[in-house]
């Protein structure tokens, strides 16, 4: 019996030891888990509303900025794209829609403070996107200076990241500058091909802007004021839509000649269906032989000889029958949102060049008949 016995203690305490060093081995494993990644610019947030902001600072330094907001508290990151830092926030937005975020450092130090107003996008259709527009200054209140970022609808569920690209180049002997931005999609092989297409649109205006400076090359210099001699292109690009499947691109694009009295504005957009890896145009929306130009052009035209009637217009009616007219090349720049078709006329289209662009969104409802049922934008028609 007491052999039994020693030989039963002795199991017990051996299975107990088992016990132990399994409970161990799995808190060591708990303890040196890596632990669970935040989703990525684009992805989905895991916790509270996470948004995505492009914008300037100081009048055209480029930022951009990711802010999750739960409740009027917000958390988040910033950067300037040429240098790809992320710049920690906290802070913030009051029931009133006043922003106060805070930057530091990467040893906590406060370096900065953004204090703006939260509200619909100016030039956005759809009430639910987003703009701060205010001041950042040091925390001592010391070099104010204006900053505006508007919200990007970007809606990706695959864990990816909208990586800003950019290319600056500056040439003193020719006498020209260039800075643009374009985005590329990183994480998901699906996107390749939009990244492919986005860098080619970008690259192609970069190079005939530079071929058309060494046209020039050589040319003595004028008695023109020295900042009005160099030629320059700038280009920055907003997200007018943004998921898996689709993605609607718009870039803005400044040029100037040296010499010249202003600059130019130019819009270029990239819609592209990423199912099936292809560039969309116009017509690919709508159902074939179907007058889609026609009921865009009606519409538009409607909307615009409206706002020529204010007396402030600069809104022209002759500019507006050439300009929006049922032309193809008139409805080039063309962007998808949730609302409907976002349609943008460069200056000088349809209006004085002092006017700016003229943006006139057409509703699905305006168009349901037309849409092609099995195209990219049928589930808005619904």
């Amino acid at each position: 019996m007491k052999i039994k016995a020693i030989i039963f203690t002795f199991v017990i305490l051996l299975t107990l030891g088992g016990c132990r060093k399994k409970a161990v081995n799995q808190s060591q494993a708990n303890t040196n888990a890596a632990p669970s990644p935040e989703a990525p610019f684009g992805g989905q947030a895991p916790v509270g509303e996470k948004l995505f902001f492009r914008g300037t600072i100081a009048g055209n330094l480029s930022i951009e900025m990711v802010l999750l907001k739960d409740g009027d508290r917000v958390t988040g990151t910033y950067l300037y794209p040429k240098i790809g830092k992320d710049i920690a926030l906290t802070g913030t937005i009051d029931k009133d829609g006043n922003v106060s975020l805070t930057e530091s450092d990467e040893t906590g130090k406060q370096t900065g403070i953004f204090k703006g107003k939260w509200r619909p996008a100016f030039d956005s259709p759809d009430s639910n996107v987003k703009e701060i527009e205010g001041k950042w200054s040091k925390p001592d209140g010391s070099k104010e200076t204006d900053f505006t970022v508007s919200q990007q609808p970007l809606e990706f569920t695959a864990a990816v990241k909208v990586a800003p690209k950019v290319i600056k180049e500056a040439h003193k002997e020719k006498r020209y500058s260039i800075d643009v931005e374009y985005p590329q999609i990183e994480g998901d092989a699906r996107f390749e091909s939009f990244n492919r297409e986005a860098r080619s649109l970008i690259s192609k205006d970069v190079a005939a802007f530079k071929s058309g400076q060494s046209e020039t090359e050589g040319d003595e210099p004028s008695d023109l004021p020295a900042e009005t001699q160099n030629s320059s292109l700038e280009a920055g690009y907003d997200f007018r839509y943004a998921t898996d499947d689709l993605i609607s691109l718009e870039w803005g694009e400044s040029t100037y000649e040296g010499g010249a009295a202003h600059g130019n504005h130019l819009t270029q957009v990239l819609n592209y269906d990423v199912k099936k890896g292809k560039k969309l145009a116009l017509a690919d929306l709508f159902i074939d032989k179907s007058k889609y130009l026609t009921v865009i052009a009606s519409y538009c035209v409607k909307e615009l000889k409206e706002r020529s009637k204010k007396e402030d217009s600069m809104i022209f009616g002759d500019q507006i029958e050439s300009g929006a007219g049922p032309r193809a090349d008139n409805y080039r720049a063309w962007s998808i949102t949730k609302k409907g078709l976002w349609i943008t006329f460069d200056p000088y289209q349809v209006a004085a060049y002092a006017a700016g662009p003229q943006f006139v969104l057409v509703p699905y409802s305006a168009l349901k008949d037309i849409i092609r049922q099995d195209g990219p934008i049928a589930n808005f028609a619904k």
